[in-house]
């Protein structure tokens, strides 16, 4: 079994994000630079898997620009066994369509089972790449799923519906995206940190997927800046707090 993660760097949550106001695209060097939680989730899908079958190979695959490299040897410290960079100029201010195509390249050239991704990004949450990778690929598709169960020949997992769950199957090859709901990631241990130091990374450009050295990028016409907080609304209990609260909350379509 060989599955491939996706993993993505993005701008620290824990942090403020700024749009840069030249290119109105976040700041990316305003914040530290993070794995994105979720991927780390997937990863674990992954991991969970090599932990009782060790012939499981695990590979990550990024696309973002050369310091992203941070994010592919902290899963490799996790456990995956090797990664590939997607790092070219041309990529600079990639839509989603484009992000998808790359990656899609990537990951037939690496070969894989099964792909594995979260549901969406925090920087982007667009929730739509892995789907799209999907296509272009030409493989079934099993999105947001809460439960993952892997075997030789399939995927299995439980995705959340609005009367409920939902059970999905799928043969392998396959492309799922994960919540936060699927596991909890590990932490690398000490030998883990040593060891991935020493593990494969490769770096693809576009020519070396067949992609060209340019595509489309996002434009962003416009930014302005999020207003500042207002004042909330004061409700004093005289005997008629209720009411008035009941008839703020319906003002505001919230009942």
């Amino acid at each position: 079994m060989k599955i491939i993660v996706l993993v993505k760097q993005v701008p620290d949550t824990a942090e403020e994000r700024r749009f840069d106001p030249a290119t109105g695209r976040v700041d990316r060097d305003a914040t530290a630079r993070v794995a994105d939680e979720i991927n780390e989730r997937a990863l674990e899908v992954a991991l969970r898997l090599k932990d009782v079958d060790k012939r499981t190979e695990v590979v990550i695959l990024t696309m973002g620009p050369a310091d992203a490299t941070q994010a592919l040897r902290k899963a490799l410290s996790m456990g995956a066994d090797s990664a590939v960079h997607v790092v070219d100029d041309g990529l600079e201010g990639a839509d989603i369509a484009r992000t998808a195509e790359v990656l899609a390249a990537a990951a037939k050239q690496t070969g894989f089972d099964l792909l594995v991704a979260g549901n969406e990004s925090t920087d982007g949450r667009g929730g739509v790449v892995p789907a799209m990778i999907a296509e272009h690929l030409g493989l079934p598709s099993l999105p947001s799923l809460n439960t993952v169960d892997i075997d030789v020949e399939s995927v299995t997992g439980e995705v959340g519906i609005e009367e409920g769950t939902l059970t999905v199957r799928s043969l392998l090859p396959a492309v799922i995206s994960v919540t936060e709901r699927v596991a909890e990631a590990r932490f690398p241990n000490f030998k883990g940190i040593m060891t991935a130091k020493r593990k494969p990374l490769v770096t693809l450009s576009l020519d070396d997927l067949g992609l060209g050295s340019a595509g489309p990028a996002t434009v962003v016409l416009a930014t302005s800046e999020r207003p500042a907080r207002a004042a909330g609304k004061k409700i004093f209990d005289d005997g008629n707090a209720a009411v008035e609260l009941a008839e703020f909350l319906a003002a505001g379509r919230l009942i």
